[in-house]
């Protein structure tokens, strides 16, 4: 499919762009674009739907930090390109919202497997979150070209142009950042995808029955920890038959990933990145410490 644009690239890719400062450079310069799978997974799709030779000028541009401005918002992406003439280019991306009712059957899907809502809350994408899409014979990234419109004032009629490209590319690095960007294109954004798993989740365990013992209070008074004192410090049976079996979390941190930078510093560092590094030592010494035991 690409083919037959040859002539229209050649026409309007003579003239080198202008150079511009403190535009928004991609942070990789050389191989592939994309840090995390989904940011990858989105530009391997694009090059999927017959884009990849005007994708190649595209990311020459997004590496030159010929993108000057980009804008994300609910469905629809704004962003200024630099070009070869002298007013910047307006590009405007729109990936085809899904609707409401879309989106219960994802957000049912999503809240069915706490995997899903433990990752996305700590700001991961979980790696199969495209089966939560897929339950629903829906999906998280574009199929067809015509899931994708885009524009641009520039007058290379080819979609995508090269500037369109370049926009495509710093996308794919804020995908990075920020892996609910992809939904927000979607038409939803974090705060709402959050709260929906939330809800879900807490209508599920009201809905699940209580296990004797556990679940279900004792009846009568609650116990007073000052009617306890004379045993409160002495190991009972149970731990006996109590047994360690540390394994790696299902998401590294995750309670600082959900807590995010602390409002306050010590000795000019993040209280949070401080704990990261104590947890990682307590986390060695407790991994060492079992392997005595066991040895």
């Amino acid at each position: 499919m690409g083919d037959k644009y040859d002539y229209e690239w050649n026409y309007y890719s003579e003239n080198r762009p202008r150079k511009v400062a403190g535009g928004i450079k991609a942070r990789s310069e050389r191989g592939a674009i994309g840090e995390t799978w989904w940011s990858r997974r989105w530009v391997k799709v694009l090059e999927a739907l017959g884009m990849g030779t005007r994708l190649t000028r595209g990311r020459s541009y997004a590496r030159q930090g010929q993108v000057l401005s980009i804008d994300i918002e609910t469905g629809l992406v704004k962003a200024k390109v630099q070009g070869s003439m002298e007013k910047p280019y307006a590009i405007k991306i729109r990936l085809h919202p899904l609707t409401a009712q879309d989106w219960e059957q994802v957000t049912d899907a999503m809240a069915s497997q706490a995997i899903f809502a433990a990752k996305l809350l700590a700001g991961e994408m979980p790696p199969n979150i495209e089966e939560a899409f897929e339950v629903a014979h829906l999906s998280l990234f574009p199929t067809t070209q015509e899931d994708l419109q885009t524009s641009c004032t520039c007058p290379d009629w080819a979609n995508p142009c090269k500037h369109v490209a370049a926009v495509y590319y710093i996308l794919a690095e804020r995908f990075d950042e920020d892996p609910f960007l992809l939904f927000k294109l979607r038409g939803r954004t974090k705060e709402e995808i959050i709260k929906a798993l939330r809800d879900k989740r807490v209508e599920s365990l009201a809905h699940t029955e209580a296990v004797p013992g556990v679940n279900t209070p004792q009846e009568g008074k609650p116990q007073l920890i000052e009617e306890k004192l004379e045993g409160f410090w002495l190991a009972g049976e149970e731990l006996d038959n109590f047994a360690i079996n540390p394994h790696d979390p299902t998401v590294d941190k995750a309670i600082l990933k959900r807590l995010g930078a602390a409002p306050f510093a010590v000795g000019g560092e993040n209280l949070t990145t401080l704990l990261a590094r104590a947890y990682d030592a307590v986390e060695e010494v407790a991994e060492r410490r079992v392997g005595e035991d066991v040895s």
